[in-house]
């Protein structure tokens, strides 16, 4: 294999988790005036941290985004989460085997919290996988599509992020990968929460494939 390292994306990767946090977003937006539906919920937040959004909720709602309301719309999430959420097709056997043939060069990089990206590793049976190599954009100076949270986790692994392989499904992180000077592969299985393979392609990815089972073979033949 080519890539020192393979660095993927937690949500709409790893985890089928957007229309979850979409539902629950939709709710507690709802509860503060802003009605507005799943669909255009997530196109607005779709691979971004809702706490970097702060200011069109606070221009749709009138009301400020305080740290008491992020904590309570983070505790509703997770509570979804924990009961729903459901593993990436094809991920439960991709990440193993990828953590084998790399040695265990892997990491997850995600742009949000850290508590969320250890609940749903878990809940879908691959923490193990990640554990010591788990990256958030909320402890980094700024999150996707800013480069740090990808240029972190290389750094961690040592790698050269150029010799690094990005697994990401939205545009705001295949731009983070691209910044990081990494080879960015987009997984556009189709459906809510995933960028189209076009727009991925626009934002620099290399090459858009659909099926997560073939992800091993994608990457261990790439020349």
């Amino acid at each position: 294999m080519r890539f020192d390292a393979i660095l993927f994306d937690c949500d709409g990767v790893l985890v089928d988790s957007e229309p979850i946090t979409h539902r629950v977003l939709v709710q507690v937006l709802g509860e503060r005036g802003w009605h507005i539906t799943q669909q255009e919920c997530m196109r607005l937040f779709v691979g971004k941290a809702v706490k970097d959004e702060a200011a069109l909720i606070e221009q749709r709602t009138g009301q400020p985004v305080t740290q008491e309301w992020l904590q309570a719309f983070w505790a509703r999430r997770n509570a979804a989460l924990e009961s729903d959420l459901e593993v990436i097709a094809g991920a439960e056997t991709a990440v193993p085997a990828l953590h084998a043939a790399t040695g265990g060069r892997i990491a997850c990089a995600s742009g949000a919290d850290r508590a969320k990206v250890e609940l749903q590793l878990r809940k879908v049976g691959l923490y193990a996988c990640f554990e010591g190599r788990i990256f958030s954009g909320h402890e980094m100076p700024k999150s996707k599509p800013a480069p740090d949270v990808y240029l972190a986790a290389a750094a961690a692994l040592g790698a050269d992020p150029r010799r690094c392989a990005v697994v990401e499904d939205t545009v705001t992180g295949v731009t983070s990968g691209v910044a990081a000077g990494a080879t960015v592969f987009g997984y556009s299985p189709g459906g809510p929460g995933h960028s189209p393979a076009e727009s991925l392609r626009a934002a620099g990815a290399v090459h858009v494939f659909t099926d997560m089972v073939a992800l091993p073979g994608l990457l261990a033949d790439w020349a």
